[in-house]
């Protein structure tokens, strides 16, 4: 009975999580609503560039079906830093599926659950985030500098540059895996596993998964959540020297993070980690290679690397957009926005903002405010892992284009079906002529 009943639960939880949302959506798509078409579109790879337009030019803030919707670069930094606008999931608080919701859900650690970062608010998120920055610092994370420069080296000695591969999977995926790994301690023979568990949960910060994709994440989840918990008691009997094994000491007021606040943070900076820097990789390598010119201006001038990551972080950035939800009625660029209507930030959009950057759709290594995109968003919900992520972009496409500058790529890639991370699934590369 008890195994009959967390099936309807999950099946509830879909129901009511993904399902009716799914449909909504692709109904409003259909009927040419833009937070539809930009949801439904975005799963399938497209380029939405027309889209952003669009969206742009409806104003300030467009009113959709679901709520509202920007590409305005200056209002995504309002909507990111408004105090009335909250980082949570669309939910319902009342009647019958307020109350299925409730009874339906689940404690399984998640990325857009509490306690993550991700979704948590002041007070709660500013003791959790100075207890999470004061071990993630500038300072610690350029000390694997070194260190992410000879595992990218180790990747690229073993490719043989008479075959072809697939460039996701050989090294963009790799990259950043081993150096999350090394973050958290996590031994060698385990990486493979973090590898899997992390590709597979890649959907979780989506809405509206099909009943296939949505029971692999929590599944995925269940497993990671039971390998956390061992490997937290792994490294309280064995501390290391990782940013988790500090996490674990860190104190504010003699008070630190909870088992379930570990967790969730370890699992936050893997996915937000290793994913977006897996997703960051492919797009720059698809970048450069579609534009040959700008390659060869950063081999006559390798200091501008550092800012190729974020021209590449600006024109393809790895996370599409992100949502608030008015706590309170209030009003952005002027248009009321009532209590409890949802706001969606779309980053791509506003790193393509002509207000901002000129000739916004060019890629540019050059362009002098490439670093003022917001693909690490603003606000107090600001990436902890920026620095972490443009080292490891540095690195990681320099150095490939180093090692092989005839790098090509061949027909067959494509993009994940994911609307919220965007990047490749497959990148089939052809490494010398």
């Amino acid at each position: 009975m008890s195994l009959a009943k967390e099936h309807v639960k999950t099946a509830v939880r879909w129901s009511i999580g993904h399902a009716l949302p799914r449909t909504v959506l692709r109904m409003q798509a259909r009927r040419g609503d833009l937070q539809g078409r930009i949801t439904v579109e975005a799963s399938t790879g497209a380029d939405l560039t027309g889209l952003f337009d669009e969206i742009r030019a409806r104003g300030p803030i467009a009113a959709t079906k679901v709520g509202h919707t920007t590409a305005r670069h200056a209002i995504v930094r309002e909507i990111l830093t408004n105090d009335a606008l909250v980082t949570t999931r669309p939910r319902y608080s009342g009647g019958i599926l307020g109350t299925l919701a409730a009874w339906s859900a689940t404690d399984i650690t998640h990325p857009v659950q509490p306690p993550s970062l991700l979704v948590v608010e002041p007070p709660q998120h500013t003791r959790y985030r100075k207890l999470v920055t004061r071990v993630f610092t500038a300072r610690a994370v350029e000390q694997l500098r070194e260190r992410t420069q000879a595992i990218a080296d180790e990747l690229l000695s073993g490719l043989d540059p008479s075959n072809p591969v697939d460039l996701i999977e050989t090294y963009c995926g790799l990259l950043p895996v081993t150096v999350i790994s090394e973050i958290l301690g996590v031994p060698p023979e385990d990486r493979a596993t973090v590898l899997a568990l992390g590709g597979a949960a890649a959907p979780s910060l989506d809405l509206g998964l099909s009943w296939r994709v949505f029971r692999t994440v929590e599944t995925t989840l269940n497993t990671f959540d039971a390998w956390l918990t061992r490997h937290l008691d792994t490294l309280r009997a064995n501390p290391g020297d990782n940013l988790l094994s500090r996490l674990i000491t860190a104190r504010e007021d003699g008070v630190g993070l909870t088992d379930r606040e570990l967790k969730s943070t370890a699992g936050l900076v893997l996915a937000a980690g290793f994913e977006t820097t897996v997703n960051l990789l492919g797009n720059g390598i698809s970048l450069l290679t579609k534009n040959p010119a700008q390659l060869s201006v950063l081999r006559s001038q390798p200091e501008l690397w550092s800012n190729a990551v974020d021209e590449v972080l600006r024109v393809d950035p790895p996370v599409l957009m992100t949502g608030r939800m008015s706590s309170r009625d209030t009003t952005i660029a002027g248009i009321p926005v009532q209590r409890g209507q949802f706001v969606t930030a779309v980053l791509a959009a506003a790193n393509r903002d002509p207000e901002v950057f000129s000739d916004p759709h060019a890629f540019d290594v050059t362009r002098a405010n490439a670093r003022d995109h917001v693909s690490f968003g603003a606000g107090r919900h600001y990436c902890l892992g920026a620095q972490l992520a443009r080292m490891e972009g540095e690195i990681g496409l320099r150095s490939i284009f180093e090692r092989f500058p005839d790098l090509s790529p061949l027909p067959g890639a494509h993009r994940r079906p994911t609307r919220i991370l965007r990047g490749f699934e497959r990148l089939p590369t052809k490494l010398s002529t």
